[in-house]
């Protein structure tokens, strides 16, 4: 999934395996009342949960987070229009991981190797 060029105002996205409500708000710029709402509206969004019910997001997460940001609140989208927009996209892309999501499959590959190389 690319991200559309015009989110040049949102800053970078550093490179961690996860990030919480909060700092998902701040690189996205949308609060997080807005970003549980997404969650229940579109069913690709779907952070990991942890204790506490906790939400973690992943890169990938954050990317889709400024794709709908930037179909509701720059291309004039209803939220039904940027889910069928987006459901459209993931049908396409079907079973095609992009460099960004091989790469952090890759690193959990390797922090899984190290783990099994540790002597106990």
């Amino acid at each position: 999934m690319l991200e559309p060029s015009n989110n040049g105002e949102l800053p970078p996205i550093p490179s961690k395996r996860y990030f919480t409500i909060g700092e998902v708000s701040e690189l996205c710029l949308v609060k997080p009342h807005v970003l549980r709402y997404w969650e229940q509206e579109f069913p690709t969004l779907a952070p990991v949960k942890r204790r506490g019910n906790r939400r973690y997001y992943q890169h990938a997460d954050v990317v889709l987070i400024r794709q709908i940001r930037s179909l509701l609140y720059e291309q004039g989208y209803t939220i039904g229009g940027a889910r069928q927009r987006i459901t459209e996209s993931n049908d396409c892309q079907l079973g095609v991981m992009t460099a960004d999501e091989l790469h952090d499959v890759i690193i959990e590959l390797e922090d899984i190797l190290d783990i099994l190389d540790r002597p106990d």
